[in-house]
């Protein structure tokens, strides 16, 4: 089930001279959205996989299938949002650019390879330089190195401290802002008493398994649980880091400023608060949030995410500095005065959403137990059309996106997760091609 009585920890001290507050935390229990296994699968998804294996398992394909003809429509009618971030000073309403066109209506999906498969719990991605792949276990506790070119998996190290259980493990992972000079990648885990982010240098010329450097943790004291850990992180436009987290279980943590649960932080690469964030001396960003797991921007530099409702509606909201988004006063679209509508929401059975992606016009989402791979066209911050459904059933239960620029994206399954129903090859990294 998705929920268990949960015991947390309380906060520590953060890096860099930045003070934590302390708070005292307590288990509560919470009710089911969904039990194990409650990904779709079936005939059509192993039909599908059996044409990639055909093709070539294990490379990066040229060919692949269309998916872009049964397209489902999703969501309620989106409402609006206000305001960018993601610059060096988040400042102004949020609107369509002058004479941005928008993309069309329908859309396409063709998957076009299968970059690796047989991987185990994956979850962070993160492309390096000359297009291989970092890729985190979570429940291993370890970052591999994926070839495009050939598919193989090499692991490169394991992240020291890491504690997985329930949705904690290790998570979201981003390579420095100047990688090809200082090699750090940032990684976001559970240990024993909480949520953190650690950098590691990557030394390619070290044996394999041995190839990260100590953990250098920059932000600690974020609260952990058995669910809602959040753990995506990625860095802006600006340069600074981004954290999605998640309330724990713990409804009350999500609007407690002094809380670092069901928020969305941003601070320095060395954890440190950012100049211009809503509060001095805080990393938090944004709050009100149940369990962040997608980030992206858009080409006007816009935050988007995507979190996890509880029964009824899962969001995707466009983030402005400060905002309220209303967990558990509100979910979904409440309209109630203070709180943040979201853009976009989804039936619980139908997303479940976890890492989100920018491409061609459009944010693309990936949805856990909806199994499936939803298209948000938009013009400035207002959609044009219904999201839009691909892929349902195909790969079962979906992780992560990420744009790999122009038009193509990088998918990532997630049955090996403990609730998915894995079948010979998973998980996998699929390629695709998207308008």
């Amino acid at each position: 089930m998705r929920y268990g009585r949960v015991a947390r920890a309380g906060y520590g001290a953060g890096s860099a001279g930045t003070a934590v507050p302390a708070a005292a935390v307590t288990g509560v229990s919470g009710r089911g959205r969904y039990a194990a296994g409650g990904s779709p699968a079936g005939a059509g998804r192993r039909g599908v996989l059996a044409a990639v294996a055909l093709a070539g398992c294990g490379t990066l394909l040229v060919t692949g299938c269309s998916q872009g003809g049964g397209a489902l429509p999703g969501g309620s009618p989106p409402g609006t949002a206000a305001q960018q971030a993601g610059s060096a000073a988040p400042s102004g309403g949020a609107t369509a650019s002058p004479g941005a066109q928008a993309p069309p209506a329908k859309g396409e999906v063709t998957v076009t390879g299968e970059v690796a498969k047989g991987l185990e719990s994956p979850w962070g991605v993160a492309p390096l330089p000359g297009g291989d792949l970092l890729v985190a276990s979570r429940d291993k506790g370890t970052i591999s190195r994926v070839s495009v070119g050939s598919g193989a998996v090499t692991e490169i190290g394991e992240v020291p401290g890491v504690a997985p259980g329930g949705e904690g493990g290790l998570m979201g992972l981003a390579l420095s802002p100047s990688f090809a000079s200082d090699r750090l990648v940032y990684a976001y885990f559970t240990t024993e008493s909480d949520n953190r982010i650690a950098r590691m240098r990557y030394d390619e010329q070290r044996a394999a398994g041995q190839q990260l450097g100590a953990p250098d943790t920059v932000f600690r004291g974020i609260p952990k649980g058995l669910i809602h850990n959040g753990g995506r992180i990625a860095f802006g436009p600006d340069r600074m880091l981004y954290a999605g987290t998640g309330e724990t279980g713990d409804t009350g943590l999500a609007r407690d400023r002094k809380s670092l649960g069901g928020k969305i932080l941003r601070m320095t690469p060395d954890g440190d608060p950012v100049h211009g964030n809503p509060e001095a001396d805080s990393v938090v960003y944004s709050y009100g949030h149940r369990n962040v797991q997608g980030l992206a921007w858009d080409k006007d530099k816009r935050l988007w995410a995507a979190e996890f409702g509880q029964n009824t509606w899962d969001e995707l909201n466009l983030i402005e500095p400060g905002a309220d988004y209303g967990w558990p006063e509100a979910e979904g679209k409440a309209g109630k005065p203070g709180l943040r509508d979201p853009v976009a929401v989804w039936k619980t059975d139908e997303a479940s959403p976890s890492g989100i992606a920018w491409a061609q016009g459009s944010v693309w989402m990936a949805g856990l137990r909806g199994g499936r791979l939803w298209r948000i066209p938009l013009a400035g911050t207002e959609p044009v059309a219904e999201p839009e459904a691909f892929l349902q059933g195909k790969y079962g239960r979906l992780r992560t996106v990420v744009s790999l620029g122009g038009d193509r994206l990088l998918l990532v399954t997630s049955e090996t997760d403990g609730r998915g129903s894995p079948e010979a090859g998973d998980d996998r990294i699929l390629t695709l091609t998207v308008r």
